[in-house]
């Protein structure tokens, strides 16, 4: 039903530009010629709550299309998006669960979708072409933000939530290796190799900007005997129940928090920076500014700790990803019903 963040194409940076344009090719023919065109109307009965920061309904008579791609994360940020556009006053269409980055990018720039939330390492690497990651988070929205004007695309500020790799282990490791941070495993790789055993995704485990990478950066010593590979689901459940001492985990998966696993610093900030932002059609936003004052609140009130939580109700507690979103935007006082 969905896509693990693992398949989004953000996390492989090394494409060529031109693969890149053939498959946004592909997608545009697609897009125009088949299902993803439709869409559901939403049909929430909202109106802006205490913390919109807006007066009024700045939305109303507009028709606007969100979109996203496929997994958990990506559509209750993109049902939280049309949301607060319906409670605008905004007619909103629901394109989210698009399959792949490249898909939900070529809506939002084709026009075919008006906004999503997009993750600024995406646009940086795998839309713009750039092999190397600007390490300033507020740097890469802004590198981001003015590179991609000229292909018609309005990049809003981004939050702090930062969709990244890491590594992670469970409490009992947690306390008995005594490793708080990138640089500490690196130290216990030389001093008790035996210790440092790794579960990864296939793809972490060959990729420069996976493991290879990492060691690399930190000086690692991981025979290849202590990296045991496995599909993403399974790396969790593993490193819970401690078959491997680490495990290569994304920054806001609800598991996270619900397996009680501990994320490690990557204190030379080798990872990029994926942070989520607002990614809207120019054309969009020129005709509707009010659009940025409406997303503005709830983008700054996203952040791991909140998305680690979102993400857990669906994944873990089997939620619906709409209603989720939804409970959120009111509880936080964005919407209410009525």
């Amino acid at each position: 039903m969905r896509d693990h963040p693992r398949q989004d194409p953000r996390r492989r940076p090394g494409r060529r530009r031109a693969a890149l344009l053939a498959t946004a090719l592909l997608v545009t023919a697609v897009l125009g010629g088949c299902g993803l065109v439709s869409g559901s109307v939403m049909s929430d009965n909202v109106r802006p709550g205490p913390q919109a920061g807006y007066p009024g309904r700045p939305l109303t008579g507009a028709q606007l299309t969100v979109t996203s791609k496929e997994f958990t994360e990506q559509i209750v940020l993109g049902q939280m998006m049309g949301i607060v556009f319906e409670a605008a006053g905004a007619k909103v269409i629901d394109k989210t669960s698009i399959q792949g980055s490249i898909g939900a990018r070529e809506a939002v720039k084709s026009g075919t979708a008006d906004a999503a939330y997009e993750y600024t390492g995406t646009g940086w690497i795998t839309y713009l072409g750039h092999t190397k990651p600007i390490v300033d988070p507020q740097k890469q929205w802004q590198a981001v933000r003015d590179e991609d004007r000229k292909n018609g695309i309005v990049w809003l500020p981004a939050s702090t939530l930062n969709n990244t790799y890491a590594l992670a282990l469970n409490s009992a490791n947690w306390k008995k290796l005594g490793v708080r941070d990138l640089s500490d495993v690196a130290a216990l790789s030389h001093k008790q190799p035996s210790a440092v055993t790794m579960c990864v995704e296939n793809e972490f485990a060959t990729r420069n900007d996976g493991l290879p990478g990492m060691a690399r950066a930190y000086g690692m010593q991981v025979p290849s005997a202590n990296v045991r590979k496995m599909t993403g689901g399974v790396v969790y459940t593993e490193t819970q129940k401690g078959t491997c001492a680490f495990g290569e985990v994304f920054t806001t998966d609800g598991r996270i928090k619900a397996m009680h696993l501990h994320v490690l610093a990557d204190d030379k900030h080798f990872f990029p920076n994926y942070n989520v932002a607002p990614e809207i059609n120019a054309e969009a936003l020129k005709k509707y500014p009010a659009i940025a004052e409406v997303l503005a609140p709830v983008t700054k009130a996203l952040n791991n700790t909140v998305a680690q939580e979102l993400n857990r109700r669906v994944d873990v507690d089997g939620q619906d990803p709409h209603e989720v979103a939804k409970n959120w935007l009111i509880q936080e006082g964005f919407i209410k019903e009525g």
